[in-house]
């Protein structure tokens, strides 16, 4: 496989702190881990394809894929996130290859892989356009692009639009992530690239939290946005209680005083032209 390079994006040493803060391995683990097999099975991988994880973290959809036979490269800016997945990997037996990749500058070359996918990764890249055009670029033609991403007005949309006046002001330029949850807006970024483009919402249930305050707590003591939100106010307690107050609310109006949320996905499957 020919292995290409281009210069760094400035905003990378900013994106690997963000994803460092807390600890997104256990958010993975402990919340999210059911998309990755969900995201495999639209996707219809199988033994020997060549598959590419795109903001892959630690792996939730590049361990299951090792497992399943297939040859897999695990891609993601955050060194943290990479050495995690790949205790887990060994933890479970699965082989592949990790590798510290900017999704807006995939060091891989054209062509290469039978399957490109990002399971809540790749939305996270600021510049949508330049993203959507790596994917495209590194999928073999009939190759499969598949894509979960949360929906600006599912549970996490709403947690980001909560948090979004709190936080520091994004990048110029960039998009907001739950746009990859919008289905007209990935067809736009993929083009007449890609055919046989489907995009379908679904729900992951999610019964680990008792009630919205634990689930805040749970946040913000683990999720990457989530502390850089709590820092940018440290010195400001009578914000640091606002936000408090409005996360817990978020998590108990989606409880409705049951035990299980339910969290709004888009999954996206196209094949390269």
């Amino acid at each position: 496989m020919t292995i290409v390079t281009e210069p760094g994006r400035g905003y990378e040493s900013k994106h690997r702190a963000l994803w460092a803060l807390g600890d997104y391995a256990s958010v993975a683990s402990d919340v999210v881990a059911p998309l990755g097999p969900v995201l495999l099975s639209a996707s219809g991988i199988s033994p020997g394809d060549r598959v590419l994880d795109v903001a892959a973290g630690s792996g939730n959809v590049a361990i299951p894929a090792a497992l399943l036979g297939a040859d897999v490269i695990a891609g993601d800016l955050c060194p943290e996130l990479l050495e995690h997945g790949r205790q887990l990997a060994q933890e479970r037996g699965a082989r592949l290859r990790w590798m510290e990749a900017n999704a807006e500058a995939l060091p891989l070359g054209s062509d290469a892989f039978d399957a490109v996918l990002s399971c809540i990764g790749v939305m996270f890249a600021p510049y949508h356009q330049r993203s959507a055009d790596e994917l495209v670029r590194v999928c073999r033609p009939g190759g499969v692009i598949g894509l979960i991403s949360w929906t600006p007005g599912g549970f996490v949309g709403q947690m980001f639009a909560t948090m979004k006046p709190f936080m520091a002001p994004p990048l110029p330029g960039s998009q907001p992530a739950p746009l990859w949850g919008d289905e007209d807006h990935v067809r736009a970024l993929l083009s007449d690239r890609v055919i046989d483009f489907t995009a379908r919402r679904e729900m992951l249930p999610v019964n680990a939290f008792g009630d919205g305050a634990a689930f805040r707590d749970y946040f913000k003591a683990n999720y990457g946005p989530t502390v850089a939100a709590y820092q940018g106010i440290a010195d400001e307690p009578e914000r640091i209680a606002a936000l408090d107050a409005e996360l817990a609310a978020l998590g108990d109006r989606h409880l409705a005083g049951g035990s299980t949320m339910q969290w709004e996905y888009l999954l996206v499957t196209a094949r390269k032209r």
